[in-house]
C-alpha cells in the first residue's frame, strides 16, 4: 500500500445524530447510485441480511446474475426468470423465479416456500460493479476501516474512555 492511499488527516466531514434504533448504517442502495452518478468511486461492504445462511440455505450470492437475458442460474442449474416488477421503499425491484422448485432435490437447501424467489433492482449493477472493485482490492476495508474508526477512537479517548485489559482474574479470586 502507497502513502497517497492513505488517508492523510483523519478528519470527519459529515456527521448525523439519530436516536433511531435501526439506523441506516453505511450501506444504502440509492447513496451508492447517487455517488456513482455523481462521479465517487465508492468501497462499501455488502452486508449479509438474509436469514438463510443462518438456517444453512442458499442466500442471494450463490445464484448467479446472467445479464445478457436478465435471468438468475441457481446453484442447482434452474433458470430464475422476471416473472414480476414491484416498488419497495421507492426502489424498482424486479422478482425471478423457477416454477419447478418443488420438484428440485435441493429445495430444503434453498426455500421454506414453495418456489425461490430473487429479487433484483433496476440500478443493482451499480452495486455489483461496487463489489467487484472490493473483491479485486481488499486492502480497501482495511483503509477505510483504520480511517473511519481512528476519529471515534480519538474522541472516546478525548472523553476519558482509556484502554483496559481484558485479563481475568486468577481462577477462584472472585
Amino acid at each position: 500500500m502507497t502513502d497517497s492511499s492513505r488517508p492523510k488527516h483523519h478528519l470527519i466531514i459529515a456527521h448525523e445524530v439519530t436516536s433511531v434504533g435501526n439506523d441506516r448504517g453505511y450501506y444504502k442502495g440509492l447513496e451508492i447510485l447517487a455517488c456513482e452518478q455523481a462521479g465517487i468511486t465508492i468501497f462499501v461492504p455488502k452486508p449479509l441480511t438474509s436469514g438463510s445462511k443462518a438456517e444453512v440455505r442458499f442466500g442471494k450470492q450463490d445464484f448467479i446474475y446472467l445479464a445478457a437475458s436478465d435471468e438468475y442460474r441457481c446453484p442447482a442449474g434452474q433458470l430464475l426468470t422476471r416473472r414480476h416488477s414491484s416498488t419497495e421503499d421507492g426502489m424498482l425491484l424486479h422478482c425471478n423465479y423457477f416454477s419447478g422448485c418443488q420438484s428440485c432435490s435441493m429445495q430444503k437447501q434453498c426455500t421454506t416456500s414453495k418456489e425461490r424467489r430473487v429479487k433484483r433492482w433496476e440500478h443493482e449493477a451499480v452495486v455489483d460493479a461496487m463489489q467487484v472493485r472490493l473483491e479485486h482490492d481488499p486492502g480497501k476495508m482495511k483503509v477505510r476501516r483504520q480511517t473511519v474508526e481512528h476519529p471515534f477512537g480519538a474522541l472516546k479517548y478525548w472523553m476519558g474512555a482509556t484502554h483496559f485489559l481484558t485479563k481475568t482474574l486468577p481462577r477462584g479470586k472472585y
